[in-house]
This record gives C-alpha cells, sequence and structure tokens, in this order.
C-alpha cells in the first residue's frame, strides 16, 4: 500500500518553546534551523564555549547528521526531528554512559503517550517500532558537558527510508504527526528521567530501559570495533549500561562498545 507524503510546514518555534515551558521547566533555550551539518556538532562547539545545561538545537534538515560508528544520517526536510540537547551532569563521569538508555526510555514514554505506538529498545541506542528502526541516539561528551543529539523518523514514507529496516511515525499509524507536540513531549520526559537520573543514580532508567527491552533475551552477534566478533544470548544490562552476553561455552562477556544485530526473536 503506497502512503501519500503528507503536508511537512515548518516547526513554529515560538509555539513549540510556549507548549514545552508549559511541560517542562527544566530547559533554558531553543533555537530551531533550517539547515545544519549536525546539530550534536553545533552544540557541542556551544558547550566548548560554556553554553548553559538545558539548551536544545532542533533542525529541520541535517546536510552532515551522523550516528553511531560514524555511519551517515539523512532524512528529508522537515519529515523528522533532529534534535540535540546539552546536559551538564553532577554525577560521576562513569555514569554518563547511560544517559543514551535515560534518553531511549523518555521518548518510548513520549511516543506511547502522544502517538500511541509502542516502541522498542534495541542496545545500546535505537528505538524501534514493529522490529525496524524509528529513532537512532547518540550522546558524545563534551569536556563536562554530555550533548544528546536524537534523529526520530516522523512522516517518510516507505520510498524515503534509508534502510530496509528502518520505519517512520506515519508508517507505523501514529495517532499524531504533529513535530511540535511530538517534540515538546519528548522533551518533557527527557527532564523528568534526567532529573530522576541525577537524584537517584542510573539504577531506575535501567530498569526502565530493561522493561521495554528488544534486545535482551535475543540471540546477538555484536562486532566489536576492532574487528572481533562476539555471539551469544543477550542476557541483562549493568549499572553502566553495558551489555551482558552470554556465549554459552565460557563466562559472560561484557561489552561496553560494539554494533548489535538481532539474531533471532526474544526467548
Amino acid at each position: 500500500m503506497r502512503v501519500d507524503t503528507p503536508t511537512r510546514k515548518p516547526l513554529d518555534r515560538d509555539a513549540l518553546w510556549s507548549l514545552l515551558s508549559e511541560k517542562s521547566d527544566f530547559w533554558t533555550r531553543l533555537d530551531v534551523v533550517p539547515v545544519t551539518g549536525s546539530t550534536n556538532a553545533d552544540l557541542a562547539a556551544a558547550a566548548k564555549r560554556g553554553a548553559e545545561q538545558g539548551r536544545v538545537l532542533i533542525a529541520e534538515e541535517q546536510s552532515s547528521g551522523r550516528g553511531r560508528l560514524d555511519r551517515r544520517w539523512e532524512s528529508p526536510a522537515r519529515a523528522g526531528l533532529a534534535i540535540s540537547f546539552l546536559l551538564r551532569p553532577k554525577a560521576p563521569r562513569e555514569q554518563w554512559g547511560t544517559l543514551g538508555l535515560a534518553t531511549a526510555v523518555a521518548l518510548e514514554e513520549a511516543l506511547r503517550a502522544v502517538c500511541g505506538v509502542h516502541a522498542k529498545l534495541k542496545w545500546p541506542n535505537d528505538v524501534l517500532i514493529g522490529g525496524r528502526k524509528v529513532c537512532g541516539i547518540l550522546a558524545q561528551a563534551e569536556g563536562d558537558a554530555v550533548v544528546v543529539g536524537a534523529g526520530l523518523n516522523v512522516s517518510l514514507t516507505e520510498e524515503e527510508l534509508p534502510v530496509e529496516q528502518a520505519t517512520s511515525l506515519l508508517l507505523a499509524g501514529a495517532a499524531t504527526l504533529d513535530r511540535e507536540l511530538i517534540a515538546a513531549t519528548f522533551l518533557a520526559h527527557v527532564a523528568a528521567v534526567y532529573r530522576t537520573w541525577e537524584d537517584q543514580g542510573p539504577g531506575h532508567v535501567v530498569a526502565r530501559w530493561e522493561e521495554n527491552s528488544d534486545t535482551l533475551g535475543r540471540r546477538v552477534a555484536v562486532s566489536f570495533p576492532n574487528g572481533r566478533n562476539l555471539t551469544g544470548r543477550a542476557v541483562a544490562i549493568d549499572a553502566d549500561g553495558r551489555l551482558q552476553v552470554d556465549p554459552g561455552d565460557g563466562p559472560v562477556e561484557t561489552v561496553a562498545a560494539g554494533d548489535v544485530v538481532h539474531l533471532r526473536p526474544r526467548a
């Protein structure tokens, strides 16, 4: 079935800021730009200049967007949400690796609340609907700050998807494609989850991520940056957000960074 491309109106920055301010008092500044190379790179540069926590940048289009492992990320103009935000955590640096999980948890909550879709979370930082990727998340440290970016597919049609394994809120039958509402709700949930993360540590975030995991219980193949490969069953997430994989013929291995492929449905 062919789905027609919906009208893609530009984001109304003032309306978005007003809506966000009603939902959360955490955010300090919101900028919306027509196009940029990378929202994460822009906020990382701002962090170096001393930008405050709570700054948000949204681009209608990115010319050099990237995901994990420096993969290129592209989307038609105004068809998605390319959104980054700046945090300055007080928590110990070893806990910062769970901020990507926290963002995924917040997005799952937001999509359920306003779009009526039930997403699942793939380690380390992908959000899936029906087993297909609707959003990728990238968190990067910049001095004493962390910049977190999310690329959410909103109104992409099948013909516009970058890869076969992707999807969009349009294709998932979301109750709304209102990007201002989705962005404001997402950021409000990020603020709430982040405050809990700061006050109570990452344990609650990890537990919430596990509740909605599409990775735990599956057989997975992990490709490490150094070229090594590991196959086994994903059994847990540790307190630092690392994946625990049981190869079946040796001790459980802890995976801090790697590319994960799901090999079969969850047990």
